[in-house]
């Protein structure tokens, strides 16, 4: 039994076909039976409006409700989807999304076919994403990428990521946490300036300078009223400062959580040595992952993916998990990853899971061990004989 279960979860036409077919069978059902892709609309717009120099950032409520977040770098991307009917735009924005993570999963530097098993644990939560046709698929891709692409020492590709990140939803500036790990940190530097030029400009090939210019300027104000929007939101706030307003003290300010945390997440790089052991960066991989979305105001359920990309990563990159290992895993997969859906019981997700936040509980409990490993693991044993390894 334990053989044919092993069997099935290194199945790659299985995981493939869980990973691609869920999804698009997902987004042709809700197109079929007309479902709401306020989502979608929100991002056809977000082109719309830039060639027809319109305020991306206005409520327009004859389209879709709620406001557009995003720059205009993102209308170039969803431009070959927007210029299409919905109906086969929703299809093909899904199947491009689960494709780029799909590749960024695959070109991980993780032995055998461990992504295979990182598929599989981040298959629930690309479904969550693509029921509301979310960017956060591609987001997660772009991070994963920006490091593949230092790892591959290709830094001019992996700047482009970080900037294509950062001009889309600005969750991509995490990825210059990777720059420790390049090779030419002159080269990234350079390429990283190229093409934040060339994003900024590119917009302007569909628009106008000036419009383009007072777009961005429209979007920092739009970000720091969204932020201050965020908390005590019912839809957002799914981080640890939202679970400690909630559970203890409602008027906490972000910054009081934010700053310890980053310094926190700083004491990771005091360990120079061993920047160039594949482990320490694939926990360094995890934790800005997880980082990203925890002590995010912004993060809601749907963001979560870019969360459990990293715990899946964290997960596949421990030589032998313990017990407490298994036990995070676990306790991340129940409340995390499936507390939203079906597969839960409803009502302890509206009564607590929701209305708290815990569902960020097991992935901070994560980012701390991630923390804790980075700063303890024995890395100059990964590249050695297991035999070698044990005598150090």
């Amino acid at each position: 039994m334990k053989q044919a279960l092993t069997r099935l979860i290194y199945n790659k036409p299985f995981v493939y076909s869980l990973w691609f077919g869920v999804c698009l069978l997902l987004a042709l059902k809700g197109v079929l039976t007309h479902q709401p892709i306020n989502n979608y609309l929100i991002f056809k717009h977000n082109f719309l409006n830039t060639i027809s120099q319109q305020n991306l950032y206005v409520q327009q409520p004859e389209f879709y409700f709620d406001r557009n977040h995003y720059g205009p770098v993102f209308a170039l991307i969803i431009a070959p989807f927007a210029l299409l009917p919905d109906s086969v735009g929703i299809i093909l924005w899904v199947a491009f999304s689960a494709f780029v993570l799909f590749k960024a999963i695959q070109m991980l530097p993780l032995a055998g076919h461990k992504y295979v098993i990182i598929l599989l644990l981040c298959a629930n939560d690309l479904v969550g994403s693509t029921l509301y046709f979310q960017s956060n698929p591609l987001i997660t891709a772009l991070i994963i990428l920006s490091f593949n692409f230092i790892k591959r020492k290709q830094d001019f590709w992996a700047a482009l990521m970080i900037a294509l990140g950062t001009f889309t939803k600005l969750y991509g500036i995490v990825g210059l946490a990777f720059f420790f790990f390049s090779d030419n940190k002159l080269k990234f530097i350079a390429s990283f300036i190229f093409w934040s030029a060339v994003l900024f400009v590119l917009p302007m090939a569909i628009s106008s300078p000036s419009f383009i210019i007072r777009t961005y300027h429209d979007w920092f104000y739009d970000l720091i009223a969204k932020n201050a929007e965020n908390e005590g939101s019912k839809m957002q706030d799914y981080c640890v400062m939202g679970m400690v307003r909630r559970l203890f003290y409602p008027a906490l300010n972000n910054l009081y959580v934010i700053a310890p945390a980053l310094v926190v997440f700083g004491l990771s790089y005091l360990r120079i040595k061993h920047y160039r052991s594949t482990q320490y960066q694939l926990l360094i991989l995890a934790s800005v992952l997880i980082f990203t979305v925890i002590f995010s105001s912004s993060a809601e359920s749907a963001t979560f993916i870019i969360a459990f990309a990293g715990v899946s990563i964290w997960y596949m990159n421990l030589d032998k998990p313990t017990g407490f290992d298994v036990f995070l895993l676990v306790f991340a997969i129940i409340i995390t990853s499936f507390a939203s859906s079906d597969l839960f019981p409803k009502t302890i997700n509206r009564m607590y899971i929701q209305p708290y936040r815990l569902k960020v509980l097991p992935v901070f409990l994560i980012w701390l061990k991630i923390i804790y490993e980075t700063l303890t693991r024995n890395f100059s044993a990964e590249a050695l004989p297991e035999s070698d390894a044990k005598q150090q």
